[in-house]
């Protein structure tokens, strides 16, 4: 099947329904053992009493009303979910039956909403993302929209600015700038060695943006690329929504989707549509505080902090000539004690602790694999 994307234009008033897509799917095997399969760490109520997929929720509030805000996550967790997002209605729940990548997420998303409405604009977010101001994080999303509905044939991505040489963001290369606050994304680049990030970051905000995961799009147009880039993707969506609202609807995708082939948006999307001149792919700044809580390092960075630079997430805790350790326990009684520590990440729950130099926390996703294989229950 080859599918072309019709570039047209309009102006005047734009009359498009806006949308929200919260991706809320994954394991967050780098935040165990308080990320569980049973309870992933969109879930856990560790910010603060909140959790990330509530915030990321009520982000919103104000930009896009609560009946057009829909979630795709794991089927399993979708009564969870709709316990901790009262608004949200059982219809604006799209449930993965498996995870199958952030194109599968985006792309059901954007199939069930163009099923309902053919002009829907869709804003799509993470649920891994804390991002202050919440008001100018508004803002700037709103200017992603106008610029879809404007410019139809645009898949919109936003940038932050980057604070450091980071290697574990991908990075957006910026090309000419195609409106008053967007660039065109001439590349998009894999997460970097450490010397080719510092490279980036001598470069510059106005050359390197870190790629937020977060995008805004026609929901015709995202599918249009889908079909024209992964057409067996495509088939496979169109079939799923086609079902959506019909008595077949649960065995066509429990029969489809494990099958659509696994991959991110952006090696499947946004990467050929940089190169395809039916499209562009236009970058945003977004110049706020912005910190993806995907290990326990990051998360480390929402915690209060001792005089020693503890981070501190444990209602019990005895620290002695200990500095620069994470202290984190889901259990308000049981008391964690230290002493002589150093750089350590020690987190308690009711039958696991992780004790981990911070310096080697990327390998926790190792060792889930471990607990996995020899305390299946423990993971």
């Amino acid at each position: 099947m080859v599918v072309r994307i019709i570039t047209f234009r309009v102006s005047g008033i734009i009359a498009c329904m806006r949308y929200a897509l919260i991706m809320a799917g994954g394991a967050g095997t780098r935040l165990w053992p308080m990320s569980r399969a049973g309870l992933p760490k969109q879930l856990i109520p560790f910010i603060q009493g909140r959790s990330l997929l509530q915030l990321a929720f009520e982000r919103l509030d104000g930009l896009i009303p609560a009946e057009h805000r829909y979630v795709c996550a794991g089927q399993v967790h979708q009564q969870l979910i709709l316990a901790a997002l009262p608004a949200l209605k059982a219809g604006q729940f799209l449930g993965e039956p498996v995870g199958r990548d952030t194109l599968n997420a985006v792309g059901f998303g954007a199939a069930v909403m163009a099923a309902r409405d053919p002009d829907a604009v869709i804003a799509v977010f993470t649920a891994d993302h804390l991002i202050e101001p919440a008001a100018e994080f508004r803002r700037i999303v709103e200017e992603g929209y106008r610029l879809a509905e404007e410019q139809p044939n645009t898949l919109v991505t936003f940038g932050i600015t980057p604070t450091g040489p980071a290697t574990a963001y991908g990075y957006l290369e910026l090309g000419n700038r195609i409106a008053e606050t967007a660039w065109a994304v001439r590349r998009f680049r894999e997460k970097p060695p450490l010397d080719t990030a510092e490279e980036f970051f001598r470069a510059g905000p106005e050359q390197y943006l870190w790629n937020s995961g977060m995008f805004v799009w026609r929901a015709r147009t995202l599918l249009a690329c889908i079909a024209q880039y992964e057409p067996a993707v495509f088939e496979g969506l169109q079939t799923i929504a086609q079902a959506r609202d019909t008595p077949q609807r649960e065995d066509v995708l429990s029969r489809v989707y494990p099958a659509l082939k696994k991959t991110s948006v952006d090696y499947a999307v946004m990467e050929p549509a940089s190169r395809d001149d039916a499209v562009q792919v236009a970058a945003i700044p977004m110049p706020l505080k912005w910190l993806d809580v995907g290990s326990w390092p990051a998360y480390a960075e929402t915690c209060p902090t001792d005089e020693h630079g503890n981070a501190l997430a444990a209602d019990q805790h005895l620290l002695v000539d200990t500095q620069k350790c994470l202290v984190a326990s889901s259990d308000p009684h049981h008391l964690i004690a230290a002493v002589g520590c150093e750089g350590l990440i020690i987190v308690h729950t009711k039958d696991a602790t992780l004790i981990c130099p911070a310096d080697q926390a990327e390998r926790i996703k190792e060792l889930h694999k471990l607990v996995t294989e020899w305390f299946g229950d423990r993971a």
